[in-house]
């Protein structure tokens, strides 16, 4: 039988996740609504894309395309699949893959349906550094949303093998550059706008609290391993 002192932690961990979950969505919501409304951010987006245009230099452009058709719907989840199948066989420890793998599939079919729903227009072509290279809607991003949850999920999972302060911060450190680098381009090339990168992170959140929930146990065992190592 569970001690009694470890009986609430996984409970608090599924808390956790169902907070990051709520944040993330109620956070999606607000972008949503600035883009419907076309206020507060929304309403640099056009702004913001010009500035960033007018910026561009042949080594950084050639460095941020690469950035991105790594990041992309072809690549990414090629390399997300075969990291998971090499991990589990070198391993023989199939959760954590299944985990990542399986939130990329929420997170990119999530991205899917929301840009049929909501169908916004991208940034006029003339601003794009390739014409002709994207054909789907603009909003959210489907680049920085699968690139996020990738690296906040990967993170997460690093996390609960080593769960210590360090690898803490890494984490969070190494997303976060992680991300905004993604968005950066994506920005850069001319292909979204900033309400549609924001728009994926807080879905990127949505989808890692989905993964703390499912994985409590773990994400309680390391939760209470980290402040031990405190």
């Amino acid at each position: 039988m569970p001690s009694a002192t470890r009986v609430p932690a996984p409970r608090v961990a599924g808390l956790v996740g169902l907070a990051l979950v709520l944040v993330g969505l109620a956070a999606f919501w607000g972008v949503y609504d600035w883009v419907r409304e076309a206020e507060d951010l929304a309403a640099l987006d056009q702004p913001i894309v010009e500035l960033l245009a007018g910026l561009r230099s042949p080594v950084l452009t050639a460095v941020l395309l690469a950035v991105t058709t790594i990041s992309g719907p072809v690549v990414l989840p090629i390399l997300v699949a075969a990291g998971g199948l090499l991990y589990g066989l070198r391993a023989r420890e199939w959760r954590s893959a299944a985990l990542l793998v399986g939130s990329m599939i929420v997170a990119v079919g999530v991205a899917t349906a929301i840009k049929v729903a909501v169908g916004r227009e991208r940034p006029s072509e003339t601003l794009w550094v390739i014409p002709g290279a994207e054909s789907s809607a603009s909003f959210p991003s489907g680049h920085t949303i699968g690139a996020a949850t990738f690296l906040l999920v990967l993170g997460y999972l690093a996390w609960v093998h080593r769960p210590t302060w360090r690898t803490a911060v890494m984490w969070l450190v190494g997303a976060v550059l992680g991300m905004g680098l993604v968005a950066f381009s994506r920005m850069y090339l001319g292909y979204h706008f900033a309400t549609d990168i924001l728009a994926s992170m807080t879905l990127a959140v949505a989808v890692l609290g989905g993964v703390v929930i499912v994985d409590r146990e773990r994400a309680a065992g390391a939760a209470l391993a980290t402040v031990g190592h405190g």
